[in-house]
């Protein structure tokens, strides 16, 4: 057998590059690079191979480790999970601000590889810098951290076993239905280590995410429950978009005469003027959505885990004879709630479900129903989103002017905060857009990050980046490096003093505004931050502006901008797009404000609503 001596550092790289894809029919690498910022534990050995493999690898640098496994997410998220990319850091707290990261791609089951650098093995100089101490297990480290988010966790203790952790990791990465974060902890002294590793080991190889196929009794069981259907509502998911079957989800709902509500994870699976679409539903859902939920008597979900926003904590769905079909990959998501599964990959289940539902239709009185529902949601989005004089503006009237700015093609990103809601609930999206609301983790400083990380994936679209003034104080030194790197963002910074949403929920549950809006916390002096001013001195394009008149100009200024442009605006902290639907939270069952009581009272009538597994 003939051998390549490596360090097992070098034998990392050197195996990661040899893995391909296929993406409309060119061969490309599946792992497009990576970001690393290097300190000891990864800057002596890792770096080493990284260096010499970067005019076909790219380690790009980024401002915090967090940050960079953030643009990774966002990276996969754009290239649906066809390609990804890597995050690398030194040991202590390089590795431990990428847990956070990890949480956001586990939650939203993305692909990324996050590779740590650890302790030494043989442990002769411990502890050494950054190291944390367990007195009672010497074994455990910070990077222990990363079990509970990560769908595969190895140490890497003898250069040998990257001959079984690297396949597995990949594997993980790529499988639909256990995708999410892999993450390798690589001691510094082994990364050092040399081994003679099989060539083969490294032999280019061509790799395809895998599409199972659905049981024929699962799909002869939804087939059944659908046809005795008379309201039926499918909600298209993020797996949707993963399965790259969207067109099929457009041909299913007209086949068979469906309306179809989104997932926030899947917005844009249908254009805004699609007579079927209703938007997205649930807790920041359309009117139209949630009225068609409520009496739905079969729901087919696909590709979806079905999180309390999406379903109103449960207590959206009022039929008492609902019947739920998920159509689902992971079989973990597929049996929630009493479901009916199909554990498959959505568009192979579509298109086997569209064969056992051919001739049915649903009746046309209930597509008729979502339409004049849409058409009134429609109308009262056409007045929020209407260009007008407010001081400060709405934020839905922010988010009109980016869609207005929007062109076929071009993707609109946020995460935590009030612009998900405003965003998802007022967003139109146009033909081969894309809508990217991080809110399986809901992860404040997802926003610019995973926005440079979306340009990278499409770098012929623009990306237009909305964030709060409190994410960008959290995170927003990827400004910087989208400027370096010369990934153009459009990042529109809507400021409204602090937490406001955070805000509206503490006092929408009885009580007092305290420490969320920067008004309402301890200060001993007012600060009024300039985020052009701070913008423009990470080297972006950078301006204030005062109106929605000013915003539309300012947008198509930083459209015709050669780097990254960041728009600061103000916006009202109280006003939002309405909700009826139910989201549960705690609220005390004991108080001595009765605000407060009545929320309570108010949770007792939503809990009644919750539908029971079943």
């Amino acid at each position: 057998m003939r051998t390549l001596r490596l360090t097992m550092a070098q034998a990392l790289v050197r195996y990661l590059t040899a893995q391909w894809t296929e993406i409309d029919g060119v061969e490309v690498p599946l792992i497009a690079g990576g970001f690393a910022i290097f300190g000891h534990g990864n800057v002596t050995c890792l770096s080493e191979p990284l260096q010499a493999a970067q005019e076909v690898f790219p380690t790009w640098r980024g401002q915090n480790e967090q940050s960079m496994a953030l643009a990774a997410i966002g990276y996969a998220k754009a290239m649906r999970r066809r390609r990804f990319m890597f995050a690398a850091s030194s040991i202590g707290p390089g590795a431990t601000n990428m847990v956070t990261a990890a949480g956001v791609a586990h939650a939203n089951r993305l692909p990324v590889l996050l590779l740590a650098g650890d302790t030494f093995t043989h442990r002769l100089p411990d502890p050494v810098l950054q190291q944390v101490e367990h007195f009672g297990n010497p074994s455990i480290t910070v990077n222990d951290a990363f079990r509970p988010v990560v769908r595969f966790w190895d140490r890497i203790t003898r250069p040998s076993q990257l001959l079984v952790a690297l396949p597995q990791a990949i594997a993980t990465l790529l499988d639909p239905a256990d995708c999410g974060p892999a993450f390798l902890a690589l001691p510094q002294d082994v990364q050092a280590e040399v081994y003679d590793y099989p060539e083969m080991f490294f032999a280019r190889r061509l790799r395809q995410p895998r599409r199972p196929h659905p049981d024929p009794a699962e799909i002869r069981a939804a087939a059944a429950a659908i046809r005795r259907a008379q309201r039926p509502l499918l909600i298209a998911g993020g797996g949707v978009h993963y399965a790259l079957a969207e067109r099929l989800v457009e041909n299913f709902a007209e086949r068979h005469r469906i309306p179809v509500a989104e997932t926030i994870a899947g917005r844009a699976t249908l254009a805004h003027a699609h007579p079927l679409a209703l938007g997205s539903l649930g807790g920041l859902g359309s009117a139209a959505a949630n009225a068609m939920a409520a009496e739905a008597d079969v729901v087919i979900a696909v590709g979806t885990r079905l999180q309390d926003f999406t379903t109103g904590s449960w207590a959206l769905f009022q039929d008492p004879g609902l019947t739920l079909v998920a159509i689902n990959a992971a079989r973990f998501d597929a049996v929630k709630h009493g479901a009916l599964p199909v554990v498959a990959d959505a568009a192979a289940a579509l298109d086997v479900l569209d064969e056992a539902l051919a001739g049915w239709q649903a009746p046309q009185g209930w597509a008729a129903l979502a339409a004049v529902r849409m058409a009134a949601w429609n109308a009262a989005t056409e007045a929020r989103i209407r260009p007008g004089n407010d001081s400060p503006v709405t934020y839905a009237q922010a988010v009109g002017a980016v869609n207005r700015a929007a062109q076929p093609g071009d993707r609109v990103l946020t995460a935590a905060g009030g612009l998900p809601g405003e965003l998802n609930m007022n967003w139109r999206p146009l033909p081969d857009g894309a809508v990217d609301i991080e809110f399986g983790f809901s992860c404040m400083g997802y926003e610019i990050a995973g926005g440079w990380g979306a340009k990278m994936a499409r770098p012929d679209r623009e990306v237009f980046v909305m964030v709060g003034d409190g994410s960008y104080l959290l995170m927003n030194g990827d400004i910087l490096s989208s400027v370096m790197s010369g990934h153009k963002l459009i990042v529109v910074v809507c400021d409204n003093g602090g937490f406001a949403v955070i805000d509206r929920l503490q006092r929408a549950s009885g009580n007092d505004s305290f420490n969320n809006l920067l008004a309402d916390c301890r200060r001993v002096r007012e600060v009024k931050v300039d985020f052009a001013a701070h913008a423009g001195a990470l080297g972006a394009v950078a301006e204030r502006v005062e109106s929605i008149a000013d915003l539309d100009a300012a947008l198509a200024r930083a459209r015709a901008a050669d780097r990254t442009t960041v728009i600061a605006i103000e916006v009202a902290p109280h006003e939002w797009t309405p909700n009826e639907a139910w989201w549960e939270v705690g609220v005390p069952e004991v108080s001595a404000r009765p605000a407060v009581r009545e929320a309570a009272a108010r949770w007792q009538e939503g809990r009644a609503k919750q539908r029971r597994g079943v």
